[in-house]
């Protein structure tokens, strides 16, 4: 982990209050597995709020991108910053995915849930990881909440969208189409592995379906992780050892370790 001043390479709206952050972190970079987080000091409040928690969408070299929502003071605050800006970043942190898969990666994600399974995706495929063998499954509320399809796309990775209301793929949830591709995987006695990111809701489902199949499910709980170092003891989560922090024994947990 360091604490590094990043200096701001881009920083754009994606549409629906989502943005992308891209800055330059030269130690910490290079450190980043998929599914850990990073801690952003906010500038212009810096005396009067704590940091904010980011999932990392993607680590390569010495750039780290962001994937985040507006939705109070402190994001609306991070606005603000613009390319040649110097931000604090605190990372990585956590406990992420593991970066090998026995079989296909099925990605299971919802909304921004969908940042840690790209980092996730793209790390497969640079070491190796035939892209066919990755598959996402993503659902949001509308299609404006389906983000980096195309980043996806670009990875080789065959993209499986649902929407709620039905204004982009198939209109359901997106534990449609994971069970139909699962359905087509067991019969042709193939292994594979789930990973997950998204509302409590989702992950639940998915956890809950690695179980009842006997399949490695990795886990990535949605917590508001607000020291990142432990010591607040705000984003608990019961598993089968007890309560656990989320920013240090997770977020990702296996399927098998969680007590909903």
């Amino acid at each position: 982990m360091t604490n590094e001043k990043c200096i701001v390479e881009s920083h754009e709206e994606i549409g629906s209050g989502y943005r992308f952050l891209v800055f330059r972190a030269r130690f910490m970079a290079p450190q980043i597995c998929p599914g850990q987080f990073v801690h952003v000091k906010v500038p212009a409040l810096e005396k009067s709020a704590l940091r904010r928690p980011f999932s990392v969408f993607d680590a390569e070299n010495d750039r780290v991108t962001v994937l985040y929502k507006t939705v109070g003071r402190g994001t609306l605050a991070l606005n603000a910053v613009k390319p040649g800006d110097t931000i604090e970043v605190m990372g990585p942190l956590g406990k992420g995915f593991p970066e090998k898969c026995d079989g296909t990666a099925m990605l299971v994600g919802g909304g921004d849930g969908v940042a840690p399974l790209y980092a996730l995706a793209h790390r497969l495929v640079v070491r190796g990881k035939p892209a066919s063998e990755i598959k996402l499954f993503v659902g949001g509320r509308t299609k404006e909440d389906l983000l980096a399809l195309d980043r996806f796309a670009k990875l080789g990775v065959e993209v499986f969208a649902t929407t709620n209301d039905g204004s982009y793929g198939v209109k359901g949830f997106a534990v449609v189409p994971l069970d139909e591709e699962v359905k087509k995987l067991r019969e042709q006695g193939a292994k594979f592995e789930l990973f997950t990111c998204g509302p409590d809701g989702l992950l639940k489902a998915v956890s809950d379906r690695a179980m009842s199949l006997g399949v490695p499910g990795w886990i990535s709980m949605d917590r508001h992780m607000i020291c990142g170092v432990g010591a607040c003891y705000a984003c608990i989560q019961k598993t089968v050892r007890g309560n656990s922090r989320c920013c240090i024994e997770g977020p990702v947990f296996a399927a098998e370790d969680l007590v909903w």
